[in-house]
């Protein structure tokens, strides 16, 4: 009996720490999409781009980016501008610039890859009807390509909700991190299994979301 509500009080004392330590999770879930999403267009292009001044650094940085641990990026951003400019900052910008410089790499390869489906004749048809280059992309191309790349997106957001708890690499209290340090301090487990409990949640709503995109971009079959 005792053994219970000693349990319970040290649930109780514990469920608030994971939810703190949860939403700085969601805060780096969401500022990365929110940064990474559009700037993968622009390096998709650059990709795609027939001129190698514009082609050949952007392979570098894409080569880079995927040939790399996450972890081992994170210690890069947030360590290298001391060592060589003698600059430090927040440990939670280093996070979101590495997370964003690094998803952004391989939702570039999701776009082009979904841009280089499309059928060679659909521009040209939209040629003939007057359609300029940007409107036969944001009009035509762009609807196709997102419902194309939206299993291979989900996938990579997924990732990115388990990723989040890289943070804990430079000393950021996400929900990992929390979960470690109150592990370490009561000698039980406990606080993993919960804290694998609220990213399965927080990956059962993703999985939701695109579940339901999907589904109301099927008019594209």
């Amino acid at each position: 009996m005792f053994e219970n509500s000693e349990f319970l009080e040290n649930l109780q004392k514990l469920l608030p720490q994971l939810a703190k330590g949860s939403l700085v999770s969601m805060q780096i879930f969401f500022l990365t999409l929110l940064f990474a999403l559009p700037l993968a267009l622009p390096v998709a292009f650059g990709r795609m781009s027939k001129k190698r001044i514009i082609q050949v650094p952007v392979n570098i940085y894409l080569l880079i980016m995927r040939g790399t641990p996450l972890i081992l990026q994170l210690i890069f951003v947030y360590f290298a501008p001391y060592y060589i400019f003698r600059v430090s900052y927040d440990r939670f910008v280093a996070v979101i610039i590495a997370y964003v410089i690094n998803y952004a790499a391989y939702f570039a390869e999701i776009y082009r890859g979904g841009i280089e489906s499309i059928p060679v004749g659909q521009y040209e048809a939209a040629k003939v009807l007057g359609f300029t280059k940007s409107q036969t992309f944001f009009r035509i191309i762009l609807p196709q390509v997102i419902k194309r790349i939206i299993p291979s997106t989900a996938n990579e957001v997924i990732t990115l909700v388990k990723d989040t708890a890289l943070a804990q690499t430079i000393g950021v209290a996400e929900l990992f991190r929390v979960a470690q340090n109150a592990s370490a301090r009561q000698f039980s487990t406990v606080p993993i299994f919960i804290a694998g409990v609220f990213y399965f949640v927080m990956n059962w709503i993703v999985s939701t979301v695109f579940t339901r995109a999907e589904k109301k971009l099927s008019y594209y079959r």
